[in-house]
C-alpha cells in the first residue's frame, strides 16, 4: 500500500541504511587494522565488503520492487532526478580537485622550483640543476622516486579509447531513443553495445597501464607526473567500471521487461552518469595526454 502524506511519498521504514552503516564501519576499521600490520584486519574488511554488496542487492532490489509495483508518484521521480543531479555535481567536484592539483603543479609548483618568479632563489637553494619542464621526467630527488623514461602520449591506446568511449555515448543515447519509442529490441541492443564498449575501454586502459609500468617505467612513484597521471586515469577507470556495472543492471532489467516510455528514470540516471564519464574523459584526454 502506498504511503503518502498530502501527496508526498513516505517510504516504509527500512533496515538497509543500518546494514550499510555497519558494512562501511567494518570496511574502514578493517582497513585501519590492516594498515597497522594486524592480519585480522583483512578478515574484518572482507566481511564489511561482503555485507556492503549484500546491502546493495537488498536495498536496490527493494527500490526496484517498489518502482515496478507502481508505488512511486511524480514527486518521487522529481526527487530522484535532483538526487542524481547533486550526485553528479559531487563527482564533478571530486575530479575538479584532481584537475586542480595537476594545474597547480604545472602552473605554479614546477615553475617555482625552476626559479620562475623567485629570482632563481628557490632553484639555487633547493635544486640548482632542476629544469622546470612538463611532463616532469627529470626529478630533483631521483633517489627517492622512480623517474619515468618518457611521457604517455595521446596516440594509439588513448586515442582509440577516446573513440570507443564517445561511441558508447552514442549507443546509450540510441538505446534511450528506442525506449522512448517502445522499441525494446533497440533498447537492449544499444545497452549491450554500450556495456561491451565500456569493457573494451577498460581492457585498453589495463593494457596501457601494463605498458606504462613495464616499458616506460611510469609509475605512481614517478614524481608528480606519475601521481597525477594515475590518480586521474585510475579514478576515471573506476568510474567507468561502476558505470558498466550499472548499465549491466539496467540491461538485465530491460530484458526482463522493466521500464516504459514514460517511466524509466533508472535508465536516465545511469545514462546521465555515463555521459558524465564521457565528458570527464575528454577533459582528461586533452589535459593529461595532449597538453
Amino acid at each position: 500500500m502506498t504511503n503518502t502524506h498530502n501527496g508526498y511519498y513516505l517510504p516504509e521504514p527500512s533496515h538497509w541504511p543500518l546494514v550499510g552503516s555497519i558494512a562501511l564501519f567494518c570496511m574502514f576499521v578493517g582497513a585501519g587494522i590492516l594498515l597497522n600490520g594486524i592480519g585480522v584486519g583483512s578478515i574484518i574488511m572482507g566481511f564489511g565488503f561482503a555485507l556492503f554488496v549484500f546491502m546493495l542487492f537488498g536495498w536496490f532490489g527493494t527500490v526496484i520492487g517498489e518502482s515496478q509495483g507502481g508505488r512511486y508518484n511524480k514527486q518521487v521521480d522529481v526527487s530522484f532526478r535532483w538526487a542524481m543531479a547533486w550526485f553528479i555535481f559531487s563527482e564533478v567536484m571530486f575530479f575538479s580537485a584532481f584537475f586542480g592539483a595537476l594545474f597547480y603543479a604545472r602552473a605554479f609548483a614546477v615553475p617555482w622550483l625552476g626559479g620562475e618568479g623567485t629570482g632563481d632563489i628557490t632553484n639555487q637553494l633547493l635544486w640548482p640543476d632542476f629544469k622546470a619542464v612538463w611532463p616532469l621526467l627529470t626529478l630533483p630527488d631521483a633517489a627517492n622516486f622512480t623517474p619515468a623514461k618518457e611521457a604517455m602520449g595521446p596516440l594509439f591506446v588513448p586515442a582509440i579509447n577516446t573513440a570507443i568511449l564517445l561511441t558508447s555515448g552514442a549507443t546509450v543515447t540510441w538505446a534511450h531513443w528506442g525506449l522512448q519509442r517502445n522499441k525494446r529490441r533497440q533498447l537492449i541492443i544499444g545497452l549491450a553495445l554500450t556495456v561491451i564498449l565500456g569493457l573494451i575501454f577498460l581492457g585498453g586502459q589495463a593494457y596501457e597501464y601494463g605498458h606504462a609500468y613495464t616499458e616506460m617505467n611510469l609509475k605512481l612513484s614517478s614524481g608528480i607526473y606519475g601521481t597525477t597521471f594515475f590518480m586521474l586515469t585510475g579514478f576515471h577507470g573506476a568510474h567507468v567500471t561502476l558505470g558498466a556495472i550499472m548499465l549491466t543492471v539496467i540491461l538485465v532489467r530491460s530484458i526482463k521487461g522493466h521500464f516504459t516510455s514514460t517511466h524509466h528514470f533508472a535508465f536516465e540516471g545511469v545514462a546521465w552518469y555515463w555521459h558524465f564519464v564521457d565528458v570527464v574523459w575528454i577533459c582528461l584526454f586533452i589535459v593529461v595526454y595532449t597538453l
